[in-house]
């Protein structure tokens, strides 16, 4: 070989390893900096969980759109809630409470 072509080969080696080395540098930046992957894949998980809670929170905006609806257009769904949450018992009604009898064991083994 002649010094020409040992010059050449030694200036491409070079080459080659600076390269290598500024790949390796990239690459750490990549793996190990903060904006990396790492933030990438948190961001990933943060977006898959604001998803499903957009997921359930629209399920839920639909169920209450379809009880306003049903609010809106009549009675029946206003008297089943009125029933429900309020106690609600018509004219033509009677409302009986059943109250537990407590057991006489129960009263005797109770501190005075």
């Amino acid at each position: 070989m002649s010094r020409t072509q040992q010059s050449s080969s030694l200036a491409f080696r070079l080459l080659i390893l600076g390269l290598v080395l500024l790949l390796g540098l990239l690459q750490t930046g990549l793996w190990l900096s903060e904006d990396g992957w790492s933030e990438v894949l948190h961001l990933r998980r943060a977006s898959d969980a604001q998803r499903a809670e957009n997921a359930n929170l629209t399920e839920r905006n639909a169920r209450l759109r379809a009880e306003v609806a049903d609010l809106k257009g009549g009675f029946a769904a206003l008297e089943e809630r009125a029933r429900a949450d309020l106690g609600m018992v018509a004219d033509d009604e009677s409302f009986y409470l059943l109250v537990p009898v407590e057991d006489e064991a129960d009263e005797s083994s109770a501190p005075r």
